[in-house]
Order: structure tokens, then sequence, then C-alpha cells
């Protein structure tokens, strides 16, 4: 009998909230918020070097972008920090609310930016893209902890890591809305009006999804976990502290546990589409794949995302989350020496790197959901998983699609490095999971 059964029999309390109103929430909230955040991914890649410093050199542009992009990860810990103590002082439900909203305005206000070459805004503009790309990642940063905690901390006994793969689906989703959208008007605008008006829209329209994003949250009531520390009175006063003084090593741990799943999506995104769009004969080559049709190959890969997003959770139940961590990371390490091989292969070597690299996301991304939260004790879970989860998306995801354009240019227009950096990366998180513990029988409501 697993504690978590043990814990169910003691404590016969019926779930707090629907099960399909938990799947719901976790999953739409993530799914408006990796929209949001890929929008701007996508954006920083076609748009942004254009229209807010076009008076740089392409290649500084093109790093001027990506270093803007990168400023949101900076803010993601901050935000764990400043969420992750509402979270668990006052609960799951109005921090998951005010992460939203953060996240949904700061959105719809890139969309309004004045381009860099409109009179007065050369300077203005890019200053407004670094303030509201920051709120993007506050929004972001104290997101993900609380969606994964709705799921899990309202899953049924063994059940938690199939719960926790929801919130995560958000990723793949979030994504292929975001691209499908730019795809859409790709086709139907010509490059004009894409470039002078186009390219807001999908900004614009986050007004929408974050509305029935906060209908559907607005519906809940709070975790019985959350309850119950509040009930016996063991509530943080200040859960920053509380964490770093009792699961110093969890956090250290989550830190690198998440390393590699980072650096391979932003590699298989951002990278990718940068990589696979770039001028044959240009200054590095790429490999001059029209930008519509690589968006396609991008959401064909997304697709194998998340239906192996979804895999996941029952695999983590049946064989363990850090034993399908373990061969799933290892896979990572020698995806990384497949990269340059299958570049080379032209467009299908690229799409069979896109799907395998998308599979391999997909098996170690949706047992996070889990595997982060059951680190922590419930009073600083949200703190402790956010901050895991976020100071991982500065060394892994930060600076991945920076690192690798530089790889790419230093190798004369070859990937190699670039996969070696990702092999290198997923080196660091197995020798986190060899020394984590097994996590599938923490009593997950009486932990503290």
């Amino acid at each position: 009998m697993s504690a978590d059964t043990v814990a169910s029999s003691t404590h016969p309390a019926p779930p707090a909230n629907k099960r399909s109103r938990v799947i719901v929430a976790s999953l739409i909230g993530t799914s408006i918020e990796f929209y949001d955040f890929y929008v701007y991914a996508t954006a920083a890649v076609l748009v942004f070097p254009t229209i807010f410093f076009a008076n740089d050199d392409p290649a500084v542009a093109r790093l001027a972008s990506f270093a803007v992009f990168g400023v949101a990860f900076i803010a993601r810990p901050v935000g764990s920090i400043l969420f992750g103590h509402f979270g668990d002082r006052i609960g799951r439900k109005g921090t998951l609310v005010a992460s939203l909203l953060t996240m949904g305005i700061a959105t719809v206000l890139i969309g309004c930016i004045p381009a860099g070459t409109t009179p007065g805004w050369a300077v203005a503009g890019p200053a407004c893209l670094v303030v509201l790309r920051f709120c993007q990642g506050l929004g972001l940063g104290g997101e993900w902890s609380g969606a994964a905690l709705l799921a899990t901390e309202n899953a049924p006994a063994n059940r938690r890591a199939i719960y926790g793969t929801f919130p995560q689906l958000g990723a793949p989703i979030g994504f292929i809305i975001a691209n499908l959208l730019f795809v859409l008007l790709n086709t139907t605008l010509t490059e004009e009006q894409f470039m002078s008006w186009g390219w807001r829209l999908p900004f614009l329209a986050s007004a929408l999804l974050v509305i029935i994003g906060l209908y559907v949250r607005f519906k809940l009531i709070e975790t019985p976990a959350f309850q119950k520390v509040v009930d016996s009175g063991n509530v943080a006063k200040l859960p920053l502290a509380r964490v770093f003084t009792t699961s110093w090593r969890p956090l250290i741990l989550g830190t690198f546990i998440m390393l590699a799943t980072y650096t391979l999506f932003y590699l298989m995104t951002t990278f990718t589409l940068t990589f696979g769009t770039a001028d044959a004969a240009g200054e590095p080559a790429g490999l001059g794949i029209p930008r519509t049709q690589f968006l396609w190959m991008l959401i064909i890969g997304v697709v194998f995302f998340g239906i192996f997003t979804l895999v996941s959770g029952p695999l983590a139940e049946k064989y363990g989350r850090r034993s399908t961590l373990i061969v799933v990371t290892a896979g990572i390490l020698v995806f990384g020496f497949l990269f340059a091989p299958l570049f080379a292969a032209g467009v299908l070597g690229a799409q069979a790197l896109l799907i395998i690299g998308f599979v391999l996301m997909g098996l170690t991304f949706g047992p996070m959901g889990a595997v982060l939260p059951e680190l922590f004790p419930t009073s600083v879970r949200y703190t402790g998983s956010a901050i895991s989860y976020n100071v991982a998306s500065i060394l892994g995801a930060a600076v991945a699609p920076f690192i690798a354009v530089a790889l790419w240019t230093a190798a004369g227009g070859s990937t190699w490095l670039v996969g070696l950096y990702l092999s290198s990366m997923a080196v660091l998180t197995l020798v986190a999971l060899i020394l984590s513990k097994e996590t599938r029988d923490v009593d997950y409501q009486a932990n503290d």
C-alpha cells in the first residue's frame, strides 16, 4: 500500500475540485501562458530584428533580439519568488489568477508598441519591449508551478504523474496555436502587411484567451493539500527563507534535473527556426527553407511533443520518475550527436531531427509536473518548485539560443558544436538524477 493510499484512508476528505475542472484549469492556463511566450519567441526570429533593431547589422540585430528574448528568463526566478510567496501564503487559486493577468496584459501591450523606425521610438520601442518582456517572464515564473500544484494536489492516489502531464500539455498546445497563427498570417498577408501590422495580431489576440482562462480559474476552490497546511497553522510566513533553510538540496537538484529539458526545447524551437530559415549561402549558412514551410515542420514536430507528453505520465507512474528520466536523458545525450548529420541531410533530415527531438522533449517534460513539486513539502512547494523550474530556465533556456547561434557561427555553418552543447547539458542532468531519490511514493498531503 502506497503512502498516498495510507494518507487517503487516514484523511478521507473528498477532492476539493472536480477532476474535469482541475484538468481544464491547469491545461488552459499553461496553454495561454505558453502561447504568449511562444508568440514572442517566433516574433523574435521573424520580426523583431527588423522592426526594433533595423539600424543594426543583420547579425547584430538577430543577437539583440535574442538578448531581449532572454530578459524574460532573468525575470522568471523573480516571478517564482514573488508568486511563490503568495502561492504558499494565501493559496494557489488567487496566485494563478494574478500570474495569468500579468502575462496576458504584457503580451497585449507588446502588440501595441510602435516600430523602432517611428519618430521618437528608436530607443523607446526597444526599451518598452524589454520592460514588457520582463513582465512576461514574471507571469510565467509564477504560472507553471501553480498549475502543476493545482493538478497534482488534486490528483487521486497513484495518479500524480498522470495529472501532472496536463499542465505540461499546455506547452505544445500553446506553441501550435501561436505558430498556426503566424502561418495563417504569412499565407494571407503580403510581406509588407505582415511586417507593418500583421505580426501584432497574435499578441492582441491574447486578450481573448486570457478572459477564457480567468473564467475557468475563478471557478476553482483551494487545493486540499494547501487547505490542510492552513488548518494545521503551518503556513510559512516567509516561504523563501524556509525553502532555502530546509530544502536547499532539492532546490539544487531540481534545477539541474530541468536543465537538459530546457536546453533541448529552446534549441528545437528558437534555434532550429533560425538555422532552418537562414540563407543557405549566408554567413553562417543555414538550410534556406521558406519560413512558412519550416513553421509547418515545427508544428508537425510539436504534435509528437504533445503525444509523448501524455505517454510519459503512465510511464513515470509505472517505472518511477527517476528511472524514466534517466533513460530519456541518456537519449537526449545521444541525440546531441545526431544534430549535424540530420541537418546535413536537408529538409527530410531536419524534419526527422524535429520529430525525434520533440518525442524526447515530451518524454522528459511530462514527468516534471510531478517530479519538481514532489521534491518539496506542501508549505513551500509553490516557492521551491517554481524557483527550481525557473532558475533552470536561465541556465538551460535563456542562453541556449544565444550560445547556439554563437557556436553555429564559430563552426562555419555546421551544427556539430550545438549538438555537443546539448549533450553536455544532458550529462549535468544525469548527474542530478543519479544523486536524487525516487519521489513516486512521497506522501503528498502530509510530508511537512
